[in-house]
């Protein structure tokens, strides 16, 4: 199929031109196509309405999947950032019905986008493709867009709740249930969704074409939900779908289902031009004028207080900065480094030289960066002084270490006399920082322009490569994380930091997984790859000892779900 580019076009204006935080949904119970729907336009908006909404969800998933792990904490800093211990509940696997908002969200946020998505599904079933100037395969388009949006949200409550409710029909409430339905009925409705999908959405032809298709699921999109979809399957109804999975992923990195390829650079995928990235295969348009979830409410907290002055980025354009979340430290607070399997988030990093993204960050001009992390002093210039930042409730000079401690004024090669750490004693030198998307300078027309990428090929390469680790592959396993790895390091270095048989380094379970946390680190995944390694409930990192039993591999039910809708029963371990 072609493209439709005023499809795509107008995709992207109805997820920059409204917000989505308000998650009480307005109720249309006398609703006619007759006087509501006048012009293709008004089609085309109501499809994609579900798609900014499910924009904007990506912010509770972010925390429930990476507070929960190894890799990223909320530690509390200089009296701050300790929220009610619920950030600490995350971080102990501690969390009850009553936890926090944003496990309220994720359930709250992902129904109330498989309701607009049941909406405008059962409008393309009243509606006459004739009548607003479609064809029919476009208007089948726009449908199953929808369907396919669907299983994106039901997959990630099958993830997080496991038993949930099902609703498929926004005007006919006998389709749906409203008690929870066995985790397997959601599994094969969503395969059977996204089979059915496929041959009915576009296929991006050719590389170079990525633009086309923003907002859009394609071919290799909906066949990357299979990927997650079948990747997960033994933990999330406890049957083997790991042959479909490797034959799906294969199929997709094959060309099957349109042209991907992986960048040579780093950042591509998450530069303000992303979009042209042959690396994405499915993306949230961004915008910093109009809406732009990842930079406002994820990735802008992700880094220092008053980091505008080091970015130069003055909050003009991306809204400034709260320095929520860090990585879990590599060393304790007197300097010695810790010997946890798990966590140690810089330090496996370190583990291979050359890695370019272990450079600070810094904007070099012209829609270009280097660096993934901010560290040690964060420097800048001030009416012609030089200056460092400094923490927002003390006046001490940020030195950002990879510890947890109360470091305060110390200098850089000066460490406690106390190995004590936790989650109550950090400060704001407290673990180092992540720049996942570029924060680059207001003067800098790519300032807040980065697509959000959702889905990158390289999740497919990696869900492949452990398919075939797995079974025994890991030669063949190596060789498909090389073809990722390799952008990371200098010429030289390769011979030492790939996996054999192109370099010296062995490949086995535990190096998966840390692989998995290298190239997704701070994409809002973690906690899955860590219980379908069986690490989630009883690994030891940074200030988490195991789990007593495996409860937490699933989130409770809401309360307030549980009180409103007594036909829904709590999760196995929660009282």
């Amino acid at each position: 199929m072609k493209p439709y580019k005023y499809l795509a076009g107008l995709a992207m204006a109805t997820l920059t031109l409204s917000g989505c935080t308000n998650l009480d949904e307005t109720v249309y119970d006398q609703i006619s196509s007759n006087n509501y729907f006048n012009t293709k336009e008004d089609v085309i908006a109501m499809a994609f309405r579900s798609f900014e909404h499910g924009y904007w969800t990506i912010v509770p998933r972010f925390r429930i999947q990476e507070l929960p792990g190894d890799q990223l904490i909320i530690p509390r800093r200089d009296g701050s950032w300790d929220d009610g211990g619920v950030w600490r509940q995350f971080h102990y696997h501690t969390w009850t019905p009553d936890i926090a908002r944003h496990v309220h969200d994720e359930w709250d946020s992902c129904f109330a986008g498989i309701g607009q998505c049941n909406f405008a599904i059962d409008r393309f079933s009243e509606l006459g493709p004739a009548k607003f100037g479609f064809s029919e395969e476009e208007f089948n388009s726009l449908r199953t867009q929808n369907r396919v949006l669907r299983c994106w949200y039901y997959i990630r409550l099958l993830d997080a709740f496991r038993n949930v409710p099902f609703s498929v029909s926004y005007d006919d409430p006998s389709k749906n249930s409203m008690a929870q339905v066995p985790p397997e009925f959601i599994f094969n409705f969503v395969e059977t969704e996204l089979k059915e999908s496929i041959p009915l959405l576009y296929k991006k032809e050719s590389l170079g074409s990525g633009s086309q298709y923003a907002n859009l699921w394609t071919q290799g999109g909906a066949a990357a939900l299979l990927v997650r979809l079948y990747l997960n399957a033994k933990e999330w109804i406890g049957v083997d779908r790991l042959a479909d999975c490797e034959k799906v992923a294969q199929d997709i990195v094959d060309g099957v289902y349109g042209a991907y390829k992986v960048d040579d650079r780093w950042d591509a995928p998450f530069d303000s031009e992303n979009d042209k990235c042959d690396e994405l295969v499915f993306f949230f348009s961004g915008s910093c004028n109009y809406t732009s979830w990842h930079y406002n409410q994820l990735y802008n907290w992700g880094v220092p207080s008053n980091s505008e002055l080091f970015f130069n980025d003055y909050k003009v354009k991306h809204g400034g900065h709260n320095g929520e979340f860090v990585c879990s430290p590599s060393y304790d607070p007197t300097g010695k480094l810790y010997d946890f399997e798990l966590g140690m988030t810089v330090q496996k990093f370190r583990k291979y030289p050359g890695d370019v993204r272990l450079a600070k960050y810094k904007n070099l001009g012209g829609g270009k960066r280097e660096g993934m992390f901010l560290f040690g002093n964060l420097e800048y210039t001030q009416n012609g002084i030089k200056r460092k930042l400094k923490a927002p409730e003390m006046p001490y000079d940020l030195c950002i270490r990879d510890a947890v401690g109360q470091f305060h004024y110390m200098k850089e090669d000066k460490w406690l006399t106390s190995a004590n750490s936790d989650m109550t004693t950090g400060d704001y030198n407290s673990g180092w920082y992540t720049v996942k998307y570029p924060m680059y300078s207001d003067t800098d027309p790519g300032a807040g322009e980065s697509d959000f990428a959702e889905i990158r090929l390289p999740e497919i390469i990696y869900a492949l490569a452990e398919c075939k680790l797995r079974k025994g592959d890991a030669t063949g396993a190596g060789k498909l994380l090389n073809s990722v790895r390799r952008r990371y390091y200098p010429q030289a270095m390769l011979r030492h930091v790939l996996y054999a048989p192109e370099g010296n380094v062995d490949l086995d379970m535990d190096e998966m997984l840390d692989e998995w946390g290298r190239e997704f680190l701070a994409e809002g995944r973690r906690r899955i790859d860590l219980i379908r390694f069986g690490k989630f409930c009883t690994g030891k990192w940074w200030d988490k000892n195991p789990d007593a039993d495996d409860h937490a591999k699933i989130y409770p039910v809401p309360r307030v779900q549980i009180t409103t809708n007594p036909a829904l029963k709590q999760n196995p371990g929660y009282n």
